[in-house]
């Protein structure tokens, strides 16, 4: 599928941004030899009207999807899930359906904190069976899902940004509920991820620079009022909106071209810089090199012709990621623990929003180690 025109307001006035030629299909981890890696390439265009970053040629979700690659294992993860939780229970939701849900923790969490809500989670991959107040449904929640049930609370965290057509997605959403009724979801806040020039704010998986004002816009354009937004660090937004009987004024939507162009390129020439700096460093640094996270910051890094033959292995502190290889290069992922009792050690570490974190977690397991 090739998006020809821009998702917010359907003209064709799109321009070609940049493009990663080859760039891997699956951010994650296989068993697989090398050879079976796919790649394509990531071609992004951008609306001259808006400034909206869109991805140009959508791939199959079967490869973008092919396994399972989130644990959210990380105490950041925890932190938003509950923090988003104790946001949507201030809406006192009853019944409850939640888009997307995975291994059902936050599912989990709204009902132990929420008295006598009940939550339907449709995910097409479930990690968790359900349970007496949590009814799992194994679909897509598309223009086909249809239920006879009405619910008061629609809830969803970081998936909206993941949808192939976030607009049509929308329009099924305020479809479903019922006037009156509350959607409350978490998008992370790819405007400050572009800025402190996170390596993960667009790719395969995130197709779309959903940003807060082009959110705004879009629920106004749908018929739901926002309530009440919240911020989560630099992380994520969490919003309460409402269905309503009679659409709201429109948000205003300035354009953010020149701006959102500058941001991007210099995102991109920022990685390419750092990448030249760390292949000086690596090639002469007197001890094992690892890189963290088996992820798309990585993967960004090897794109971007980081030299594989200097680095010992990428840590990661999953478990189903150990003894694997990062799709898309030959490196295989550590436990952490394996710097433990090093004397010369680095570390290259762009983890996003996450960086602080992990740093703090790999110094306590060595201070000798050195975080490039």
């Amino acid at each position: 599928m090739t998006r020809k025109t821009s998702l917010v307001t359907g003209k064709t006035n799109l321009e070609h941004l940049y493009t990663f030629k080859k760039f891997p299909v699956f951010i994650g981890c296989t068993d697989s030899p090398r050879s079976k890696d796919i790649r394509a390439d990531m071609i992004f265009d951008i609306c001259r009207d808006t400034g909206f970053i869109q991805l140009r040629k959508l791939l199959n979700p079967d490869l973008v999807y092919s396994s399972y690659h989130s644990e959210a294992v990380g105490g950041i993860w925890a932190q938003h899930h509950d923090q988003f939780c104790n946001f949507v229970r201030k809406f006192n939701p009853r019944t409850v359906i939640e888009i997307g849900g995975s291994n059902g923790y936050i599912a989990q969490k709204l009902t132990s904190i929420v008295s006598k809500s009940h939550v339907t989670m449709v995910e097409p991959n479930p990690a968790f069976p359900g349970n007496k107040r949590i009814k799992v449904i194994k679909a897509f929640f598309d223009d086909k899902f249809k239920l006879q049930e009405n619910f008061d609370t629609m809830i969803h965290s970081h998936v909206w940004e993941h949808l192939y057509d976030p607009v049509a997605a929308l329009s099924h959403m305020r479809d479903f509920l019922p006037v009156g009724a509350k959607l409350t979801f978490s998008i992370p806040n790819l405007r400050l991820w572009l800025k402190n020039k996170f390596p993960n704010t667009l790719n395969f998986e995130h197709t779309v620079y959903l940003t807060e004002e082009i959110a705004d816009f879009l629920l106004s354009r749908h018929q739901f009022k926002i309530l009440e937004k919240s911020y989560f660090q630099e992380h994520s937004i969490f919003y309460a909106a409402q269905k309503i009987k009679n659409p709201p004024r429109l948000a205003k939507l300035p354009n953010r071209y020149f701006e959102n162009k500058r941001e991007y390129l210099e995102f991109v020439k920022y990685y390419q810089d750092m990448v030249n700096n760390f292949n000086q460093k690596i090639a002469s640094f007197p001890g094992p090199v690892y890189l963290f996270g088996a992820h798309i910051f990585s993967q960004m890094f090897v794109e971007l012709d980081l030299k594989e033959k200097y680095i010992t292995a990428i840590l990661d502190d999953s478990q189903a990621k150990l003894g694997k290889r990062l799709y898309g290069s030959s490196l295989k992922v550590s436990n952490p623990q394996i710097i433990s009792g090093q004397d010369k050690v680095a570390v290259i570490l762009r983890a996003g929003a996450y960086t602080e974190s992990v740093r703090s977690r790999l110094l306590a397991i060595n201070p000798h180690t050195t975080i490039l």
